[in-house]
């Protein structure tokens, strides 16, 4: 059974303005987005579910999925902030998502195989779609064999400020131990760098794995994530900026022991618009990935 990309796409409007992250960077007005769909589906994925806001779906439907109709099978669901379970209300001053597994958590009825979760915004390369599909399809129906790209920490990095990243622990055979948000990451004269809680700066190899929210999962992580989403309401529902994140619920299942999450390590570069300052720099990137032969000129 082949395995699903599911692309956490709802941030869209929100964080940028309209159709700003549909912004054409490749030879043809390719956006991030559509880089990641070509590497998935040559890598071996089936389908692509995206998580969307309903009232975007028009706009998405139009500009997004039309490119795609005759090449690659796709779904939509919704994400809003009163899409919650039976019982629970939220406060009504409450405008802020839910956060992304709470996304995750609006395609339980759609995908029922193995699946990989990215962000919208970010560019993987395609060594990191191969990885995770070569995992993803070698889960043969087992539960709780979940997987992570890791990427190098100094392959993600903007020349233009800081970023945050999930800075990974792992056990000696390669599985996640923790995965810890860090703020503030930047390289300083040559070496990589983050302060710590008590602003106390660190200093990390620039081959430590962190998370870019590049996930798989076999389906029964949706129940997972059901009942602790339930509990995450019940504790913080009345809140106004609380969020229920991956990372939280994959520390929490590794620790129950209900779960393994295989760090894959990837040799490629992320890169992404962090910064305006970032644009000029992926165009240029994917125009030298075009021109080396690593994606066609034209991808749909």
């Amino acid at each position: 059974m082949k395995p699903t990309l599911f692309i956490l796409a709802a941030g869209m409007g929100s964080r940028y303005g309209g159709l700003k992250q549909l912004d054409g960077l490749g030879p043809n007005g390719e956006t991030i987005m559509d880089y990641s769909v070509f590497d998935a589906m040559r890598a071996g994925f089936g389908k692509v579910v995206f998580v969307i806001r309903k009232d975007f779906e028009e706009d998405f439907r139009r500009v997004v999925l039309s490119k795609y109709a005759d090449h690659v099978p796709c779904e939509v669901c919704f994400q809003g902030i009163d899409n919650l379970p039976e019982g629970f209300t939220r406060n009504p001053e409450r405008t802020k998502p839910w956060g992304t597994n709470h996304a995750v958590l609006m395609a339980k009825d759609l995908i029922k195989e193995p699946f990989m979760v990215i962000n919208a915004d970010d560019f993987y390369g395609k060594e990191s779609f191969e990885v995770m599909a070569k995992f993803l399809l070698s889960v043969n129906g087992e539960q709780g064999k979940y997987c992570m790209a890791g990427y190098r920490v100094g392959n993600t990095l903007s020349e233009h400020g800081t970023v945050s990243r999930g800075v990974c622990a792992t056990d000696k055979m390669g599985y996640l131990t923790d995965v810890v948000e860090r703020t503030a990451i930047e390289s300083k004269d040559g070496h990589i760098v983050f302060p710590d809680e008590n602003g106390v700066e660190v200093e990390i190899p620039f081959d430590t794995p962190v998370s870019m929210n590049m996930w798989g999962f076999t389906p029964e992580y949706f129940e997972y994530t059901e009942a602790a989403f339930k509990a995450f309401l019940t504790e913080h529902g009345q809140e106004l900026k609380t969020e229920f994140y991956i990372p939280t619920l994959v520390n929490d299942l590794i620790k129950a022991g209900k779960a393994t999450c295989q760090v894959l390590d990837t040799p490629a570069k992320w890169f992404g618009v962090t910064y305006a300052d970032d644009r000029q720099m992926v165009v240029d990137k994917i125009k030298a990935l075009v021109d080396a032969g690593v994606y066609p000129n034209k991808l749909f």
